[in-house]
């Protein structure tokens, strides 16, 4: 009898995760011979979740983890597939954006043997702000111009894997992790599903603008050196256009005998360059940071409590 494994990470969750959990049961009547475990992750919620968690695990199909303090949704991804013991993991938002009913054609498409991973995009952005849909589409075009780790446009981290893919996600033990390139860098056959945007079923997202312009900077750092080589070329670049500058002020200066006028312009130079300057700093800082932290060894997350502590 085959198992699947359903990760859900939950950061004030308390008004989606009884009816996603109401939704899994309906799922799982479409299933013959197949045990459904579901993994709960507290991400340092300060609402009721951890409450509802505790009981909601009373049913044998449900675990949870709590962690001591927001650690993020990446932290909460790869602990559910640490704990998970299921043949098959799935990792599925609990606002019920992710479509349960996929389930059952994904586990069907990996049980053909064909493929190792089904993942899901969405093929709208309907109900998403036209700024963000505006911005979210750039970042995608940006990232693979820039990186040789393919992001697929509108990729959701929905997706059903295989346990040999889990394991080679979970052999990736970085602390800055950007899991849609993860699972893209490991490799595998990948069938892709599409599926019109589902907006949430309750509550409000916790993904605010500025959260994601910071986590799409995250995955550019994580996944691509371009920056890098960038702030290379703009250092060879000024150095040729001031070459070429103080040989016209040379030239300038024996020719019409006035070498200090033009100081506004100069100071506008300056400006130009000092900026290009922080700029360049800036993206090596942002590696420096991550190198910082990558060896510092620091555990992706702590866990307070489990199901297991609850029961006893």
């Amino acid at each position: 009898m085959k198992k699947i494994s359903l990760v859900v990470p939950c950061y004030n969750e308390e008004e989606v995760i009884e009816l996603f959990y109401k939704e899994i049961q309906k799922v799982k009547k479409d299933f013959d011979n197949v045990l459904f475990e579901i993994i709960f992750v507290n991400d340092g919620s300060s609402d009721n979740t951890l409450k509802l968690m505790r009981e909601l695990s009373k049913n044998d199909d449900v675990r949870y983890i709590s962690f001591s303090r927001n650690f993020g949704k990446e932290a909460a991804m790869y602990a559910g597939l640490e704990a998970s013991t299921g043949d098959y993991v799935a990792i599925m938002d609990a606002d019920l954006q992710d479509p349960p009913a996929l389930l059952k054609e994904m586990y069907e498409i990996l049980e053909s043997g064909e493929y190792d991973s089904v993942a899901t995009r969405r093929v709208s952005r309907k109900g998403e702000p036209l700024i963000r849909s505006f911005f979210a589409r750039k970042y995608y075009k940006l990232i693979n111009k820039i990186s040789k780790t393919e992001i697929v446009d509108g990729a959701r981290d929905f997706r059903l894997m295989t346990r040999k893919m889990v394991n080679s996600v979970l052999s990736l033990k970085e602390y800055n992790r950007f899991s849609k390139g993860i699972f893209s860098w490991v490799g595998y056959r990948t069938k892709w599903l599409e599926y019109e945007n589902v907006e949430r079923a309750a509550g409000k997202t916790k993904w605010s603008f500025f959260k994601l312009f910071l986590y799409s900077l995250e995955s550019i750092v994580a996944f691509s050196t371009a920056p890098l080589s960038i702030a290379s070329v703009f250092g060879i670049l000024f150095c040729f256009i001031a070459f070429i500058i103080i040989i016209l002020i040379i030239v300038r200066t024996l020719i019409f005998g006035d070498p200090t006028s033009g100081w506004p312009s100069m100071a506008c130079i300056m400006f130009l360059i000092g900026g290009v300057q922080l700029l360049c700093t800036g993206i090596i800082g942002q590696y420096l940071s991550k190198t910082y932290l990558e060896i510092k060894k620091r555990p992706i997350y702590i866990v307070a409590e489990t199901d297991e502590d609850y029961k006893d």
